[in-house]
């Protein structure tokens, strides 16, 4: 696959073609079964259709996709069929202000949005909540998950960043997960109707080093609109769901800590390629495969 500049995602549909998000060619790919190249569906563009300054892609069912952009720095939502074919959109109130950054990666918020098919989960923080849930027509209709206490309570930017994370829905209980990046890795499960079943801290030798020494005074940035925020490196990059149920979390550090449904952690893992992968993105399209960019690997899952 060396189309690509920057493949950040990279998930499979229903039907076995695949599907890439490279990021820096702005850009959204397809790669048909048995096919010898990859078809480029969605072209870089401010207008409807096309995506600028895009975070990230989400496959539903029938390979019906969402890209996450921000043209003009206004954040957007796309929907598109299978073929590219744009169906509808929806934009974000306010002005893009990422959070959580690895690189010029944008990790949470809309860069962080799961597609379940019927309706898009963002981890938009200043609405109050963990979770929100939008309809494919950019309703806001639900929010699930109060802050956790941070002790930063006073600084508004900083307690958001340490409330910033991963939205996750559950098909097998249609509940709802929830991955802090920021700050001490946890994460909380809920269940349909939004309320909190358990909440489990990420710990293990791997992590504690950095979640053990989290500073009282968190260095700040100046953005390009000469607001000072503060500067939160995430301790997760990515986390995702199985076909068992049970939740990766991809760490900082290149460790995967796999967790079942009841919160245990079951397993520690490190994916190795050409190197040890850091994975942008997991997929998993079945029991037994694993899909991860960047670099479009595929590996099994036992």
């Amino acid at each position: 696959m060396g189309t690509f500049r920057e493949p950040s995602v990279y998930q499979e549909s229903d039907d076995g073609s695949a599907y890439v998000f490279d990021r820096r060619g702005h850009s959204v790919y397809r790669l048909a079964p048995g096919a010898d190249s990859a078809e480029q569906l969605v072209q870089i563009g401010p207008e409807e259709g096309r995506i600028i300054s895009a975070s990230t892609l989400d496959l539903g069912a029938g390979g019906r996709f969402v890209v996450a952009d921000a043209p003009e720095g206004r954040e957007r939502v796309q929907l598109f069929e299978n073929d590219g074919t744009r169906l509808g959109s929806f934009r974000i109130p306010g002005r893009a202000a990422p959070r959580l950054t690895l690189g010029d990666w944008v990790l949470n918020g809309i860069g962080s949005l799961e597609f379940t098919g019927r309706a898009i989960l963002i981890n938009q923080a200043e609405s109050g909540g963990l979770i929100t849930l939008y309809s494919l027509n950019g309703y806001p209709y639900q929010t699930i998950g109060l802050f956790r206490a941070t002790g930063h309570e006073s600084e508004r930017d900083l307690h958001i960043a340490l409330n910033s994370g991963i939205p996750l829905a559950d098909p097998a209980t249609g509940g709802y997960y929830f991955v802090f990046q920021g700050g001490r890795p946890a994460f909380r499960k809920y269940d349909r109707d939004g309320a909190l079943v358990f909440e489990r801290v990420v710990q293990g030798p791997e992590v504690d080093p950095i979640a053990n020494n989290l500073p009282a005074i968190w260095p700040e940035r100046t953005d390009e609109r000469g607001r000072t925020l503060p500067v939160v490196p995430p301790n997760v990059r990515t986390a995702a769901l199985d076909q068992r149920g049970n939740l990766w979390i991809a760490l900082s550090v290149p460790y995967l800590y796999v967790y079942n449904p009841d919160g245990e952690k079951i397993r520690t893992v490190q994916l190795e390629a050409a190197g040890l992968v850091l994975p942008s993105s997991l997929h998993f399209p079945d029991e037994t495969r694993l899909l991860v960019a960047p670099g479009c690997y595929e590996f099994t899952v036992w």
